[in-house]
């Protein structure tokens, strides 16, 4: 891949919530984001939790967002690649971005390299020490059985039934997500820590916490949280050898 390229990086719409009318705003400003980055994006990184709720039966998903749909169904048939990254809100996607969109989806972290700079990416739930209530409602959530047991639920009642908990529960993106931790406390900042101990990764790049933050991990590693586009309306760009976060203001 060239040295001049540009890769875009966003995460946490969460679309529909609360309501899919006070939501529309949001949809439209981040299909404008998109319309604006087609033209010079080599690549676009979607780090999950894009909607607030996604379910998919084996013929129906949910009805909406047919702005942000239709957008990336376009940039994708342009022939710029996209990529998308289950988040805790919608990580009961299946294969309906692979085989109409032709988006690839990824439910765990995977490693990436541009331009000799390697990448660890994902959304970033039930990653690290710590949160174990939300690690064995995740284990309960992926379980087949669960799946199978809520695909027999009408669409109308399952959906709306998982809209309910998602805003009134918020499912792990409550206040405390958007409240800075501490280096030392930051859950994710001390996977990305662990990791480093491992293997040397010169990013790495997640979501899910709802705060903008880069943090210095030393031995030429960063970590790099999105924001999101509910109150930050931010999103990373790597020009090919720096990488940065940028509000949106349009």
């Amino acid at each position: 891949m060239s040295d001049r390229l540009k890769i875009y990086f966003a995460s946490d719409q969460h679309l529909g919530a609360p309501t899919p009318e006070a939501s529309f705003p949001r949809e439209k400003k981040f299909v404008a984001w998109l319309d604006e980055i087609k033209h010079d994006a080599d690549i676009i990184f979607l780090l999950g939790d894009l909607f607030d709720f996604w379910f998919e039966y084996k013929t129906v998903v949910p009805k909406g967002f047919v702005r942000v749909l239709g957008k990336l169904a376009e940039i994708r048939d342009s022939g710029t690649p996209i990529y998308f990254f289950t988040g805790n809100h919608d990580l009961w996607m299946h294969d309906y971005f692979e085989k109409e969109l032709n988006i690839p989806v990824y439910h765990k972290p995977k490693e990436f390299t541009f331009n000799n700079k390697t990448f660890l990416i994902g959304h970033g739930d039930g990653l690290g020490p710590g949160d174990k209530g939300y690690k064995r409602m995740k284990k309960v959530f992926t379980n087949p059985f669960s799946k199978w047991l809520f695909r027999w639920l009408h669409p109308d009642l399952g959906v709306r039934l998982a809209q309910y908990l998602s805003v009134k529960n918020k499912l792990i993106s409550g206040d405390a997500d958007v409240k800075f931790l501490g280096e030392e406390n930051e859950w994710l900042v001390l996977y990305s820590k662990r990791k480093l101990e491992k293997k040397h990764y010169d990013f790495f790049v997640f979501g899910h916490r709802h705060l903008p933050m880069t943090i210095d991990l030393g031995k030429n590693s960063t970590y790099i949280n999105l924001g999101d586009w509910i109150g930050y309306f931010t999103y990373g760009v790597f020009d090919g050898e720096k990488f940065e976060l940028k509000e949106y203001k349009n």
